[in-house]
C-alpha cells in the first residue's frame, strides 16, 4: 500500500477521533438535562477508534496516535521508515478535527475558548487539579497499558476479529481514569489539535503530553515481547497488513 494513501487513512482517522472525543467533550458533556457526562465523553473516545479500525485498519493500521506509532516501531511491528509520514499526517489530522470542532462550537452564543476546547492540562489546568507529576505518572503509565493492549489483541497468537473492540475497551478504560488527572491524553496528536486552538496555557503544557504518552507507548513495545514470548516479528518496508486481527485494528501490521 503506498505510504501516501496509509498517512492519508492516517489523517482521516485522527480527525474523527478529535472531532468524535473531544466533540463529545465540548459539545455533549453538560448539556442541560441529558448531557452524557464523564462516562459519555470515554465511550466516545473508545467508538471513535473501534469504529475507524473498521473503516481503515486494513489500509493504514489504524494507529491514530503518535504515540502508538512510536511504541509499535519500538516493538517491530512497524517500519521505522514509514513513522515520520504517520505522524505528520496524524498531528495535521487531529489539527483538522480540532477547527471543524472550533467552528461548530464557536455558532453558540456566549462560546469561550477559556475552556480549552477539550484541551490537556495539569496543575491549574487539571480538571481535578492535579500536579505535574502525577500527569506525567497517569500519561506515561496509561499509554504503556493501552498499547500492550494492542499488541496483545494484534499479536498473531490472539483470536481473530476482537482487536478491536479491546482497544477500543481500553481506550475507554483509560478515559474512566484519567478525565480528572490530565482530561486524558495518552495521544500527542489528540493533545495538539485542540491546543493549537486554544493557544496560551494549553501550547505551553503541550510538551508534557508528547513526552510521557511516547515514553508509555516506547516502554511498552520494548517490553511485550520479552514479556509474553511472542514469535520474533519481521517488519518489511510497505509490507501489506497482515490478515485476521491486526488488520482489523490499531497497530495492524
Amino acid at each position: 500500500m503506498p505510504i501516501a494513501r496509509r498517512a492519508s487513512a492516517e489523517f482521516v482517522g485522527t480527525l474523527w477521533l478529535v472531532l468524535g472525543g473531544c466533540g463529545s467533550a465540548v459539545l455533549a458533556a453538560a448539556f442541560p438535562q441529558v448531557g452524557i457526562g464523564l462516562l459519555g465523553v470515554s465511550l466516545a473516545f473508545g467508538l471513535t477508534v473501534l469504529t475507524m479500525a473498521y473503516a481503515i485498519g486494513h489500509v493504514s493500521g489504524c494507529h491514530l496516535n503518535p504515540a502508538v506509532t512510536c511504541g509499535l516501531v519500538a516493538a517491530r511491528r512497524f517500519p521505522a521508515a514509514d513513522a515520520g509520514p504517520y505522524v505528520v499526517a496524524q498531528v495535521l489530522g487531529a489539527i483538522a478535527g480540532a477547527g471543524i470542532l472550533y467552528v461548530i462550537a464557536s455558532g453558540k452564543a456566549g462560546f469561550s475558548l477559556a475552556g480549552g476546547l477539550a484541551s490537556n492540562g495539569y496543575g491549574d489546568h487539571s480538571p481535578g487539579g492535579y500536579t505535574l507529576a502525577a500527569a506525567l505518572v497517569a500519561e506515561a503509565v496509561l499509554t504503556f497499558m493501552f498499547l500492550f493492549v494492542i499488541l496483545g489483541a494484534t499479536d498473531r497468537r490472539a483470536p481473530a476479529g476482537f482487536a478491536p473492540a479491546a482497544i477500543g475497551l481500553c481506550l475507554t478504560l483509560i478515559h474512566l481514569i484519567s478525565i480528572p488527572v490530565t482530561n486524558t491524553s495518552v495521544n500527542p496528536a489528540r493533545s495538539t489539535g485542540p491546543a493549537v486552538f486554544a493557544g496560551g496555557w494549553a501550547l505551553a503544557q503541550l510538551w508534557a503530553f508528547w513526552v510521557a504518552p511516547i515514553a508509555g507507548a516506547v516502554a511498552a513495545g520494548l517490553a511485550y515481547q520479552p514479556l509474553t514470548g511472542e514469535p520474533e516479528p519481521v517488519v518489511e518496508e510497505d509490507a501489506p497488513l497482515a490478515d485476521g486481527a491486526a488488520a482489523t485494528a490499531t497497530g495492524g501490521r
